[in-house]
């Protein structure tokens, strides 16, 4: 998924109902929330519990754009209403679960094992969403499509021992944003 840049003109036509700007919307957001809600919930969480999370934070969304004064803001806006009512839900029960008598954990094994990866790249999606572009992209690059070091310094500019620095500084921001998100340290670092 490429990040977006969001504006003060995109928040303006969404406010407005431009239909193209609330498809882009609404297919750019739902994926992010989806993954988010999901590793918040668990594996268990029911699709019904995921999409009514999701409309409210949707409706909250837009009932709020009149207050979002920076347009460059809103993904973290929406990541915020996210937060808050995944927090009212776990408040509410939301997060538990019956389990049927016929429930074998040995036979969901690796069914969890694909879960869970699953999860990690989802939540791992969301956090460089969150980041300064920046430092998204050289995470992905380094980490995730495997560009060489050298390739990397001459891409941003910068010699091999300030490219660890930055790299230092960017994984430690991607922390940061996954214990704001997730309420607890990443393990992929």
């Amino acid at each position: 998924m490429d990040l977006f840049t969001f504006d003060d003109e995109y928040v303006r036509r969404l406010r407005e109902g431009d239909r193209e700007v609330e498809d882009h919307f609404y297919a750019y957001f739902t994926l992010l929330l989806r993954a988010k809600t999901r590793c918040w919930l668990g594996a268990t969480a029911s699709t019904e519990t995921v999409q009514d999370i999701l409309q409210e934070v949707f409706v909250r969304t837009f009932n709020g754009l009149g207050k979002l004064r920076d347009g460059s803001k809103l993904g973290a806006f929406v990541n915020a209403i996210c937060t808050n009512v995944l927090h009212e839900a776990g408040r509410n029960g939301n997060r538990v679960v019956q389990l049927d008598d016929e429930f074998d954990v040995a036979d969901q094994t690796d069914l969890n094992r694909d879960l869970e990866s699953e999860r990690n790249a989802a939540a791992v999606r969301l956090v460089l969403a969150t980041m300064a572009l920046r430092d998204a992209e050289l995470l992905r690059a380094a980490y995730i499509d495997g560009v060489h070091r050298e390739e990397l310094c001459t891409r941003y500019g910068v010699s091999q021992k300030y490219l660890r620095v930055l790299l230092l500084r960017a994984r430690d921001k991607f922390r940061v944003v996954f214990i704001r998100l997730f309420g607890r340290a990443p393990d992929l670092l």
